[in-house]
């Protein structure tokens, strides 16, 4: 799965950058018989939740067009945490 992972990062990220958001990370986990496609993106002054409405109307078509996790999940778009 990690390759999977890897190869959607790099599916998404020239769009991202198009739209000034960085692709923070991407990873796949089961929680609570759930699985999960996570992916955290971030901006240079944050990012705001219509940012993430946009990335994610981006993202989902692409993710969709590749199909490439052949078993079900929900796709979770978040901004990274600040510390």
């Amino acid at each position: 799965m990690k390759e999977i992972t890897k190869q959607i990062a790099e599916l998404i990220k020239k769009p991202m950058e198009a739209l000034g958001i960085i692709v923070h990370n991407v990873e796949y986990i089961t929680e609570n018989n759930y699985n999960f496609l996570k992916i955290t993106l971030d901006k240079v002054n944050g990012i705001d939740l219509d940012a993430i409405v946009e990335a994610t109307k981006t993202i989902n078509p692409i993710i969709d067009k590749y199909d490439l996790i052949k078993e079900e999940y929900i796709l979770d778009i978040s901004s990274k945490e600040r510390g």
